[in-house]
């Protein structure tokens, strides 16, 4: 009768919490970013804000659930990344790591997702290393990567005519995918590469690596580069008279934070590939001016941070569908993989089996400043890339999620 008893309070004990695991709907997000760094601008503070309104928009909070947002600065170290990727999971109870920019520093939180379990939606990092060869369960790379990059920037700068290159390159993991990405690009589309030379992150003096790319005698001066370290290279590459002396710049990272800091009368002519863009279409103005009156500076969303929006948003309605427990990470990216993605960022799209965020890229160029009619309006559309042709195949991926 004992034993009776005993197994039926067990059992309903284990029903109960069963239960209660279904229907939890406490929720700890970790916004990991550079806060005063090189790439503050593209990502920091206001990615916190992208993180906070993709909350607020969700309307749960409303509906009872407790959604907390925390974050951190991981200043570009991949070892102060993994610490405080560790100390949020063990400490602070963290569900999702949001934003994680810089290649480095998301390479090395992605094993840490996956030893704890968590989500790992990365907008900022550009590495296509992360849904390649490093991808893994726990992990989706949500904005735009180093071959979209390379496919979209490097294919149209070498068919117009830019058919020998000579590299800039930022020297950590994200420089090094960039460069190789956009040298498979141009030798694909009859180009070739006469050298490349690596600079430090944040450095401040490209001198001496302007001048070996000046006596390369390319066409192109790829910038495998980003944030600070791009700005800085255009503004020094105007003064060395680069451009002036018949060589022409290609910016294979830059974001419209960089052109509003370097003035159109520099930034003009420079094309780039982005995922996003604040002028697109009603969608995209709506939430960027409501994200600029809030925002540091009241400067418009970067691809970064309208990303950490969208990626947020979708990891919601994929607890929605749960039911909650967000606790169990591995589960809550399948669900994110199994349902189709829509919001105003970038319309509807899917999650792949290797993790990569499939939606289309576009090719901008930078404005004249007399082609401008006001604050932010920097960009023409050149073209438009379909979402199946902006990414990597999934048959060439790398990706050991995917079954070949």
């Amino acid at each position: 009768m004992k034993s009776t008893v005993a197994t039926t309070a067990l059992a309903v004990s284990l029903a109960c919490s069963g239960i209660a695991a279904a229907q939890d709907k406490n929720v700890k997000i970790g916004v990991m970013t550079d806060m005063a760094g090189l790439y503050s601008d593209i990502s920091g503070i206001n990615s916190v804000l992208a993180v906070t309104m993709a909350v607020e928009d969700s309307g749960l909070r409303e509906k009872g659930w407790k959604i907390d947002i925390i974050s951190g600065d991981h200043q570009n170290k991949p070892d102060v990344a993994t610490s405080l990727a560790r100390q949020w999971a063990d400490v602070e109870n963290v569900d999702l790591y949001a934003d994680v920019v810089t290649s480095s520093t998301a390479l090395a939180v992605m094993p840490v997702a996956v030893d704890k379990n968590r989500v790992h939606l990365n907008s900022g990092a550009a590495s296509s290393a992360l849904s390649g060869k490093s991808c893994n369960p726990n992990t989706i790379h949500w904005t735009y990567d180093t071959y979209a990059l390379a496919n979209g920037t490097g294919k149209a700068v070498t068919k117009a005519g830019g058919d020998s290159w000579f590299f800039l390159t930022a020297d950590y993991a994200f420089g090094a995918a960039l460069e190789a990405d956009t040298t498979a690009v141009v030798k694909a589309n009859g180009g070739k590469v006469l050298g490349a030379i690596k600079h430090p992150l944040n450095t401040a003096d490209f001198s001496s690596f302007l001048l070996q790319a000046q006596s390369s005698k390319a066409k192109i001066v790829g910038l495998a580069n980003a944030g600070g370290d791009t700005t800085n290279a255009v503004k020094q590459a105007a003064e060395f008279g680069i451009v002036q002396g018949g060589q022409k710049l290609a910016s294979l990272l830059l974001f419209i934070n960089d052109v509003h800091s370097l003035g159109l009368k520099v930034a003009n002519g420079l094309q780039m590939t982005e995922t996003f863009y604040w002028d697109l279409n009603d969608d995209t103005r709506a939430f960027s001016k409501r994200f600029s009156a809030r925002s540091k500076n009241n400067a418009m969303p970067s691809m970064v941070q309208a990303g950490d929006y969208s990626a947020t948003t979708h990891y919601l309605k994929a607890l929605v569908a749960l039911g909650g427990n967000p606790h169990d990470g591995a589960k809550v990216i399948a669900k994110m993989k199994e349902m189709p993605t829509e919001d105003p960022i970038f319309g509807k799209g899917s999650v792949r089996a290797d993790g990569r965020k499939i939606h289309p890229a576009y090719l901008f160029e930078v404005k004249k400043p007399e082609e401008s009619k006001g604050p932010w309006d920097y960009y023409k559309l050149v073209s438009t890339i379909p979402a199946e042709e902006a990414f990597r195949p999934l048959a060439e991926s790398e990706c050991p999620l995917v079954k070949k």
